[in-house]
Protein backbone atom coordinates (compact mmCIF):
# COMPACT_ATOMS: atom_id res chain seq x y z
CA UNK A 1 0.00 0.00 0.00
CA UNK A 2 1.42 3.23 -1.00
CA UNK A 3 0.43 6.72 -0.26
CA UNK A 4 -0.11 10.06 -1.27
CA UNK A 5 -1.90 13.90 -0.77
CA UNK A 6 -5.25 14.97 -1.37
CA UNK A 7 -4.98 18.53 -0.04
CA UNK A 8 -3.26 18.04 3.21
CA UNK A 9 -4.97 14.76 3.85
CA UNK A 10 -2.21 11.43 3.56
CA UNK A 11 -4.59 9.12 1.15
CA UNK A 12 -3.83 5.59 0.56
CA UNK A 13 -3.48 3.35 -2.56
CA UNK A 14 -4.93 -0.65 -2.54
CA UNK A 15 -1.46 -1.63 -3.51
CA UNK A 16 2.07 -0.33 -5.30
CA UNK A 17 3.02 0.76 -8.71
CA UNK A 18 4.55 -2.21 -10.84
CA UNK A 19 8.36 -2.27 -10.06
CA UNK A 20 11.34 -1.11 -13.05
CA UNK A 21 12.30 -4.16 -15.36
CA UNK A 22 8.86 -6.36 -14.65
CA UNK A 23 6.50 -6.54 -17.34
CA UNK A 24 3.71 -4.08 -17.67
CA UNK A 25 0.51 -5.67 -16.14
CA UNK A 26 -1.96 -6.04 -19.05
CA UNK A 27 -5.75 -4.67 -19.18
CA UNK A 28 -8.82 -3.95 -21.29
CA UNK A 29 -10.48 -0.48 -20.71
CA UNK A 30 -12.87 1.49 -23.11
CA UNK A 31 -11.60 4.34 -25.21
CA UNK A 32 -13.73 7.40 -25.90
CA UNK A 33 -15.24 5.18 -29.10
CA UNK A 34 -16.33 2.70 -25.89
CA UNK A 35 -14.40 0.07 -28.03
CA UNK A 36 -11.94 -2.26 -25.98
CA UNK A 37 -8.24 -1.59 -25.69
CA UNK A 38 -5.77 -3.68 -23.93
CA UNK A 39 -2.08 -2.99 -23.23
CA UNK A 40 -1.05 -5.93 -26.17
CA UNK A 41 -2.56 -3.58 -28.80
CA UNK A 42 0.51 -1.27 -28.43
CA UNK A 43 3.48 -4.38 -28.19
CA UNK A 44 6.71 -2.63 -30.05
CA UNK A 45 6.03 1.11 -29.14
CA UNK A 46 7.04 2.37 -26.04
CA UNK A 47 3.76 3.71 -23.96
CA UNK A 48 2.75 6.20 -21.24
CA UNK A 49 0.36 5.90 -18.81
CA UNK A 50 -0.88 8.82 -17.70
CA UNK A 51 -3.35 8.15 -14.84
CA UNK A 52 -5.56 10.27 -12.94
CA UNK A 53 -8.67 10.52 -10.85
CA UNK A 54 -10.94 12.28 -13.39
CA UNK A 55 -10.60 14.99 -16.61
CA UNK A 56 -12.74 17.00 -15.03
CA UNK A 57 -10.58 18.27 -12.46
CA UNK A 58 -7.76 21.03 -13.69
CA UNK A 59 -5.00 19.56 -13.17
CA UNK A 60 -5.83 16.17 -14.84
CA UNK A 61 -6.52 18.12 -17.80
CA UNK A 62 -3.54 19.73 -17.85
CA UNK A 63 -1.82 16.22 -17.36
CA UNK A 64 -3.43 15.58 -20.50
CA UNK A 65 -3.05 18.75 -22.21
CA UNK A 66 0.67 18.86 -21.85
CA UNK A 67 1.35 15.18 -23.16
CA UNK A 68 -1.01 15.88 -25.85
CA UNK A 69 1.51 18.57 -26.70
CA UNK A 70 4.83 16.41 -25.72
CA UNK A 71 3.61 13.04 -27.49
CA UNK A 72 3.54 14.15 -30.80
CA UNK A 73 7.46 14.36 -31.15
CA UNK A 74 8.32 11.31 -29.76
CA UNK A 75 8.99 8.55 -32.23
CA UNK A 76 6.95 5.00 -31.61
CA UNK A 77 5.20 6.43 -28.24
CA UNK A 78 1.91 6.22 -27.44
CA UNK A 79 0.28 8.20 -24.68
CA UNK A 80 -2.55 6.40 -22.49
CA UNK A 81 -4.72 8.77 -20.49
CA UNK A 82 -6.57 6.71 -17.77
CA UNK A 83 -9.08 7.29 -15.52
CA UNK A 84 -12.18 6.19 -14.44
CA UNK A 85 -14.18 8.89 -15.97
CA UNK A 86 -17.12 7.27 -19.04
CA UNK A 87 -15.87 7.54 -22.37
CA UNK A 88 -18.48 10.42 -22.92
CA UNK A 89 -15.92 12.75 -20.36
CA UNK A 90 -13.30 11.65 -22.59
CA UNK A 91 -14.98 12.77 -25.74
CA UNK A 92 -16.26 16.45 -24.59
CA UNK A 93 -13.43 17.37 -23.23
CA UNK A 94 -11.40 15.97 -26.42
CA UNK A 95 -13.13 17.55 -28.84
CA UNK A 96 -13.81 20.70 -26.67
CA UNK A 97 -9.91 21.19 -26.71
CA UNK A 98 -8.42 19.57 -29.39
CA UNK A 99 -6.93 16.47 -28.09
CA UNK A 100 -5.74 14.07 -30.44
CA UNK A 101 -2.52 12.94 -29.95
CA UNK A 102 -3.11 10.89 -26.95
CA UNK A 103 -5.42 8.15 -26.43
CA UNK A 104 -7.71 8.55 -23.51
CA UNK A 105 -9.52 5.03 -21.77
CA UNK A 106 -11.85 4.67 -19.07
CA UNK A 107 -12.03 1.29 -16.31
CA UNK A 108 -15.71 1.77 -16.10
CA UNK A 109 -16.46 -1.65 -17.90
CA UNK A 110 -13.48 -3.73 -17.05
CA UNK A 111 -12.56 -2.55 -13.43
CA UNK A 112 -9.32 -4.14 -12.37
CA UNK A 113 -6.45 -1.81 -14.00
CA UNK A 114 -6.22 0.38 -10.73
CA UNK A 115 -5.78 -2.90 -8.73
CA UNK A 116 -3.07 -4.30 -11.31
CA UNK A 117 -1.18 -1.14 -11.21
CA UNK A 118 -1.72 -0.29 -7.81
CA UNK A 119 -3.46 2.94 -8.28
CA UNK A 120 -6.91 2.95 -7.15
CA UNK A 121 -7.17 5.14 -4.18
CA UNK A 122 -8.57 2.99 -1.08
CA UNK A 123 -9.44 6.06 1.41
CA UNK A 124 -10.20 9.77 1.34
CA UNK A 125 -12.87 12.26 -0.62
CA UNK A 126 -11.67 10.11 -3.68
CA UNK A 127 -11.73 6.40 -2.83
CA UNK A 128 -12.40 4.27 -5.62
CA UNK A 129 -10.44 7.10 -7.82
CA UNK A 130 -7.22 6.77 -9.26
CA UNK A 131 -4.43 8.07 -7.74
CA UNK A 132 -2.35 10.44 -9.67
CA UNK A 133 1.03 8.42 -11.88
CA UNK A 134 3.19 7.92 -14.19
CA UNK A 135 4.15 4.66 -16.13
CA UNK A 136 5.89 4.43 -18.75
CA UNK A 137 6.69 0.87 -20.50
CA UNK A 138 8.97 0.04 -22.84
CA UNK A 139 8.96 -1.07 -26.45
CA UNK A 140 9.96 -4.79 -24.93
CA UNK A 141 6.65 -4.43 -22.85
CA UNK A 142 8.75 -4.01 -19.46
CA UNK A 143 8.37 -0.66 -16.83
CA UNK A 144 10.96 1.63 -17.57
CA UNK A 145 9.93 4.34 -14.93
CA UNK A 146 7.29 4.75 -12.25
CA UNK A 147 5.95 7.98 -10.75
CA UNK A 148 3.43 8.47 -8.10
CA UNK A 149 2.74 11.55 -7.80
CA UNK A 150 3.48 12.94 -4.25
CA UNK A 151 0.37 15.74 -4.15
CA UNK A 152 -2.49 14.63 -6.47
CA UNK A 153 -3.08 18.45 -6.52
CA UNK A 154 0.12 18.31 -8.47
CA UNK A 155 1.26 18.05 -11.89
CA UNK A 156 3.33 14.87 -13.23
CA UNK A 157 6.70 15.24 -13.83
CA UNK A 158 6.83 15.10 -17.61
CA UNK A 159 10.56 15.64 -18.38
CA UNK A 160 11.32 12.81 -16.06
CA UNK A 161 8.77 10.17 -18.00
CA UNK A 162 9.86 11.66 -21.55
CA UNK A 163 13.78 10.90 -20.20
CA UNK A 164 12.60 7.19 -19.32
CA UNK A 165 11.76 6.59 -22.95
Amino acid sequence: MAQTKLGEAVVHTGGELPSIGSAAPDFTLNGADLKDVQLKDFAGKKVILNIFPSIDTRVCATSVREFNKRAASVANTTVLCISRDLPFAFSRFCAAEGIDKVVCLSDYKYPGFGDAYGVKLADGGFAGLFARAVVVIGEDGKVKHTELVPQIGQEPNYEAALKAL
